[in-house]
């Protein structure tokens, strides 16, 4: 049996980061009374916007993570990528809020774009025999 520690690590906290998102989501939901849709609140929309972006990211990187892993090129480098895209992905929570932490956006932003390239270059080269 194969085990994939990175992998496992990161789909772990992937769940836990989608858990909180979800709590900030409900947060705003229960202090409004809008429990279907979003009212047409921005703060609402903005932290429901978050999650989702989140989603549609982290596919991606627990896929190339998996797969990179199972390729044999997992070693200690690929722990750190995976804790720097999720603490991007936390910057960019809190950033999607707006006022004093909207810099969190961009630096959430600009994390997971690098962590993407950057996987997926590994994974290109892996398939080309270059790693």
């Amino acid at each position: 049996m194969t085990v994939l520690p990175v992998t496992l690590a990161a789909a772990a906290a992937a769940a836990i980061l989608n858990i909180w998102l979800s709590i900030r989501i409900g947060a705003v939901r229960t202090a409004l009374g809008i429990s279907v849709g979003d009212g047409g609140n921005e703060n609402l929309q903005r932290r429901m916007r978050a999650q989702l972006n989140y989603v549609e990211n982290t596919a991606f990187v627990l896929v190339l993570i998996g797969a990179l892993e199972l390729a044999g090129r997992g070693s200690w480098w690929l722990a750190y990528v995976a804790a720097a895209y999720f603490i991007g992905r936390v910057a960019h929570g809190f950033g999607m809020d707006g006022g004093n932490l909207k810099v969190g956006r961009m630096i959430g932003t600009l994390t997971t774009m690098l962590v993407q390239v950057g996987l997926a270059v590994v994974a290109v080269l892996v398939v080309m025999g270059v790693m």
